[in-house]
């Protein structure tokens, strides 16, 4: 027997009764996201075989954050190698935007690996995976982004754990920046602000919603928002004395961005 919560949700017939138009462009988009994985998907196989060159993957990922409607610009010096970006979060669709922007890989939670068609395109973007529960793990994670940092590709830590409304930043998670002391090899981290404007601030993957529910706002939503990649000075990890400094830094640094752009304090 159903319970109360199902019941009550619409069927598909029902959805598409009720929001005809925003099927549509649910459809469309997805159609374009799979044409454009078509396209992508098969010289990034070969090219990362013949040459290591990840840059079909960075194609595509720029490709789908503008399908979704993000319309991107950046400013600031962005670092292309031997670089720990540490950046404010939203939704999952900052993955597309910054990927698209940098190539660089992620810090994703671990569950992602298992949701259908992201997690597979997750694991041929070189995602290291990390589990939230699992505190005897760190130690294991930790080897893992010193490996992927060796290799000299850039990766990315959302390091609140989980996304916001783009007007306030939750406490950062200091654990994974046990990996820079000391740092694999000669490298720098560099603070990154995402800047949404007021229509993809609404899109915020944040409270109890699902992700199903997140992706059909993404999905259906009418025209286009901006998003401002805005790349901070970066800094030498060796100069501060443990993972906890240095995770307060690049908060500090990512809280004054987003208060200037706000006009106004963050929490």
């Amino acid at each position: 027997m159903m319970d109360s919560e199902t019941a009550s949700r619409p069927g598909v017939l029902a959805t598409l009764v009720r929001h005809p138009v925003a099927c549509l462009r649910l459809g469309w988009r997805v159609a374009l996201l799979a044409g454009a994985l078509a396209i992508c998907l098969p010289p990034h196989l070969v090219m990362r075989r013949l040459t290591g060159s990840w840059r079909w993957a960075q194609r595509f990922l720029g490709i789908a954050a503008r399908i979704c409607g993000a319309r991107v610009s950046h400013s600031g010096p962005m670092l292309g190698r031997d670089v720990f970006f540490v950046a404010n979060h939203l939704s999952w669709i900052d993955i597309c935007i910054f990927g698209g922007v940098t190539g660089t890989a992620f810090v994703a939670q671990d569950k992602i690996r298992d949701w259908p068609v992201i997690g597979r395109l997750a694991q041929l973007n070189r995602t290291v995976f990390v589990s939230r529960e699992a505190r005897l793990m760190v130690s294991q994670q930790i080897i893992e982004l010193r490996e992927a940092l060796a290799a000299h590709q850039p990766v990315t830590l959302f390091p609140e754990g989980t996304t916001t409304d783009g007007r306030s930043l939750l406490p950062f998670k200091p654990p994974l920046f046990a990996v820079l002391l000391p740092p694999p090899r000669a490298l720098r981290i560099q603070p990154v602000c995402l800047h949404f404007d007021d229509a993809g601030k609404d899109l915020a993957w944040i409270g109890v919603e699902t992700a199903p529910e997140n992706a059909w706002r993404v999905f259906t939503r009418p025209g286009s928002f901006r998003v401002h990649v805005e790349f901070l000075d970066p800094f030498d990890p060796g100069d501060h004395p443990d993972r906890k400094a240095i995770s307060a830094e690049s908060r500090r640094r990512i809280t004054a961005a987003l208060a200037r752009e706000l006009g106004a304090p963050v929490a």
